[in-house]
C-alpha cells in the first residue's frame, strides 16, 4: 500500500493558526469583559493575551530591513502610515510619540494598539491599512497574513470589541522589554464552559445586534435633525424677511395717514375761507340792500354787479364740487392703475430674475474668459520665450553651418593642391616612385577620412535643415496661437462692454423696481384689506392640523409618509395625492395649492365664465 501525504505550505498554515488564535482571544476577551461588567485594566489577563496575539498577526511575514546598526523589524511602520491614511489617528501618532518612556519602535506600536482599543477605532484603523495593500507591500511579504484573506478576517473580527471599556495607563508601563509570549492555557476549556460560552454567544450576537439597531436609529435621527435644523434657518429667514416687510409696511401707514390727515386739514381750511367768503358776501349784500332802500337811485348797477359776484362765487363753487369728483374717479382709477401695476410689478420681477440669472450667466462666462486670457497670455509668455530659444538656435545653427561651409571649401582647396603635387611629383622623376606611391597612399587615406568626413558633415547638415524645418513649421503654429489669443482678447472686450451696458440697463431696471416697489408697498395694504373683506364675506374657515386626523376625501389616517396639507381655496385639510393641483386664486395671483373638488369647481367657473 502507497500513502500519498499531501504537504501543505507552511506560510499557510501558520496564517491559519494565527487566525484560529485571534478569533479565540477576541471572542474570550468580549466574554470575559461581558462577565467582568466594568471597565478593562492593563493587568486583565486576557486584554494582555490579546496584544500579545495581535503583535504576533501583525509580525506575520514582515521584510527585513537593513540599517547601520543592523537588521530592523518592526510593526511600527505599517502602524505609522495610519495617520496619512485616516485623519482621526493623528492624536493617537502624536501621544505615542510624546511618551517619554518609550525607545524601541516596538514599545511605540505596542503603546498605539492600546491607545486604538481605548478609542475604539482600532478595526477602523486596520481596515485602512489592508484596502492599501500597495503601501503594505513595502514592510510585507506577499505571503503575510496581512496582505491575505485572513488578515480581513481579523479586522472584521475586531469590530467586536466595540462593546468593551478599556482604561489603560500607557505611561507607566514598561512597553519596550516586554515579552510576547501566548498563553494556550487560557484557551483550554471543559464542556461546561463550551456550553456557557454559546450562551455567552448568543447574549453577545443579541447585544451586538441592539447597538447596530440603535446605531441604525441613531442616523436616521441626526439625519431628520439635521433637516429640521435646515427648515428651522429657512423659517428663521423668512420670519426675519417679513418682519423687514411688516415694518416698511407699518412706516408706510404712517405716512398715508400723515398726508391723510393734511390733506383733510386741507379741506377744512378752504370750507371755512368759502364759508368767510359767503358770509362777508351776504353782509355785503344786505348792506347794499339796505342802501338799495334807502336810495334806490343809482344802486341797480351795484346790484347787477353784486349778482355777477354771486354767479361767479357759484359757479366757483361748482367748479370746486366738479374738481373733488373728478379727485374721487380719479382715485379710483389710480387703484385700478395700482391693480394693473401689481401685474406688472409681478412681471418685472420675473424678468428681473431672468436678468440676474443672465447677469450672473454673463460674470461667470466673464471669470471664465478671464481665466482663459491668463492662461493665453501665460502661454504666449513661454511662447515667446521658447521662440526666443529658437532664434538663438537658428543663429547658432546658421554659425555652425558656415564654419562647416570653410571647412568643406578648405578641404577641397587642399584636395586640389594635393592633385597638382601629384602630378608634378610623376612628371619629376619616375625614380621617386616608391616614395611617392607611400606618400599618394597616404594621401588616398587622408582623402578616404576627408570623403567620410564630408559625409557627415552632410548628413549632419540634412538634420540641421530638418530640425530648422520643424522649428519653423512651430514657430507658424506659435504665429497662428497668438492670432487665436488676440481674436479670444477681441472678443472679451466686446464681452466687457456688452457686461458694462447689462449692469446700466440692470442698474435701470433696478432704480424702476424700487419706485415700483414703493408704488407696491402702498397698494398691498389695500389689497390686504380687500382679501380680509372677501375672507369675511366667503366665510371661510382654516382649519388647525389638530382637528383633522382622516383625509376629508379618500378618509385615509395620517401618518408619517401622508402628510397634511390645506386647501387655499375650502381651508379644509387633505393629503398629498387629492390636493396635488395649484391654481390662481383672488386672493394670490400666483398658482397655490388646491382640492381635486375645488379645481374642478374652479375649472368649470372659468370655462363659463369664458363661455
Amino acid at each position: 500500500m502507497k500513502y500519498m501525504y499531501t504537504v501543505k505550505d507552511p506560510t499557510v498554515v501558520e496564517r491559519t493558526n494565527l487566525l484560529n488564535m485571534a478569533k479565540l482571544s477576541i471572542k474570550g476577551l468580549i466574554e470575559s469583559a461581558l462577565s467582568f461588567g466594568r471597565t478593562l485594566d492593563s493587568d486583565y489577563p486576557p486584554l494582555q493575551q490579546f496584544f500579545v496575539v495581535m503583535e504576533h498577526c501583525l509580525k506575520h511575514g514582515l521584510k527585513v530591513k537593513k540599517s547601520f546598526l543592523g537588521f530592523n523589524k518592526t510593526i511600527w511602520g505599517p502602524l505609522e502610515i495610519v495617520e496619512k491614511l485616516c485623519p482621526e489617528a493623528e492624536e493617537i501618532a502624536a501621544s505615542v510619540r510624546d511618551l517619554p518612556g518609550l525607545k524601541t519602535p516596538l514599545g511605540r506600536a505596542r503603546a498605539w494598539l492600546r491607545l486604538a482599543l481605548m478609542q475604539k477605532k482600532m478595526a477602523d484603523y486596520l481596515r485602512c491599512l489592508i484596502i492599501h495593500r500597495d503601501l503594505l507591500s513595502e514592510f510585507y511579504e506577499y505571503h503575510a497574513l496581512m496582505m491575505e484573506e485572513e488578515g480581513a478576517v481579523i479586522v472584521g473580527l475586531l469590530v467586536g470589541l466595540n462593546v468593551i471599556d478599556a482604561n489603560l495607563c500607557v505611561k507607566g508601563e514598561d512597553l519596550d522589554s516586554l515579552v510576547g509570549v501566548i498563553d494556550f492555557s487560557m484557551y483550554l476549556k471543559n464542556e461546561d464552559e463550551d456550553l456557557a460560552s454559546e450562551e455567552r454567544n448568543g447574549q453577545i450576537a443579541a447585544i451586538l445586534d441592539q447597538k447596530n439597531y440603535i446605531e441604525e436609529l441613531n442616523r436616521q435621527l441626526n439625519g431628520t435633525i439635521s433637516n429640521l435644523h435646515a427648515r428651522v434657518d429657512s423659517l428663521e429667514k423668512s420670519n426675519t424677511k417679513l418682519v423687514e416687510e411688516l415694518a416698511i409696511a407699518k412706516n408706510n401707514i404712517i405716512k398715508f395717514q400723515e398726508e391723510n390727515h393734511q390733506l383733510r386739514n386741507e379741506n377744512t381750511l378752504i370750507l371755512r375761507k368759502t364759508q368767510h367768503h359767503l358770509e362777508a358776501t351776504k353782509v355785503d349784500i344786505d348792506a347794499e340792500l339796505q342802501t338799495y332802500k334807502h336810495s334806490r337811485q343809482g344802486l341797480d348797477e351795484m346790484y347787477n354787479e353784486a349778482r355777477r359776484q354771486l354767479r361767479e362765487e357759484t359757479q366757483l363753487r361748482q367748479d370746486v364740487e366738479n374738481e373733488l369728483m373728478v379727485q374721487v374717479s380719479m382715485k379710483q382709477e389710480i387703484e385700478l392703475a395700482m391693480k394693473l401695476l401689481e401685474k406688472d410689478i409681478h412681471e418685472k420681477q420675473d424678468t428681473l430674475i431672468g436678468l440676474r440669472e443672465q447677469l450672473e450667466d454673463v460674470k461667470a462666462i466673464n471669470i471664465e474668459m478671464y481665466q482663459k486670457l491668463q492662461v493665453s497670455e501665460d502661454s504666449m509668455k513661454q511662447k515667446n520665450v521658447i521662440i526666443d530659444r529658437l532664434e538663438e538656435k537658428t543663429n547658432q545653427i546658421t554659425a555652425t553651418m558656415k564654419q562647416l561651409e570653410e571647412r568643406l571649401q578648405k578641404s577641397e582647396k587642399a584636395h586640389q593642391a594635393a592633385l597638382k603635387e601629384e602630378k608634378k611629383f610623376k612628371q619629376e622623376s619616375l625614380s621617386k616612385s616608391e616614395s611617392l606611391q607611400k606618400k599618394i597612399s597616404q594621401k588616398e587615406k587622408q582623402l578616404a577620412e576627408l570623403e567620410t568626413d564630408l559625409k557627415i558633415e552632410k548628413e549632419w547638415r540634412q538634420a540641421v535643415q530638418d530640425d530648422l524645418q520643424k522649428e519653423r513649421e512651430t514657430v507658424t503654429q506659435l504665429r497662428t496661437e497668438t492670432q487665436q489669443i488676440n481674436g479670444l482678447k477681441n472678443e472679451f472686450l466686446k464681452v466687457q462692454d456688452e457686461n458694462k451696458q447689462m449692469r446700466t440697463i440692470c442698474h435701470e431696471q433696478e432704480q424702476a423696481l424700487q419706485d415700483l416697489a414703493n408704488k407696491l408697498s402702498e397698494s398691498k395694504l389695500k389689497i390686504e384689506d380687500i382679501k380680509e373683506a372677501n375672507k369675511a364675506l366667503q366665510g371661510q374657515v382654516w382649519l388647525q392640523d389638530k382637528e383633522a386626523s382622516h383625509c376629508k376625501l379618500c378618509e385615509k389616517e395620517f401618518s408619517l409618509s401622508r402628510r397634511k396639507h390645506h386647501c387655499r381655496n375650502c381651508g379644509e385639510i387633505f393629503c398629498n395625492s387629492c390636493s396635488d393641483n395649484e391654481l390662481p386664486l383672488p386672493s394670490s395671483p400666483k398658482p397655490v395649492r388646491v382640492c381635486d373638488t375645488c379645481h374642478a369647481l374652479l375649472l368649470q367657473r372659468c370655462s363659463s365664465h369664458l363661455a
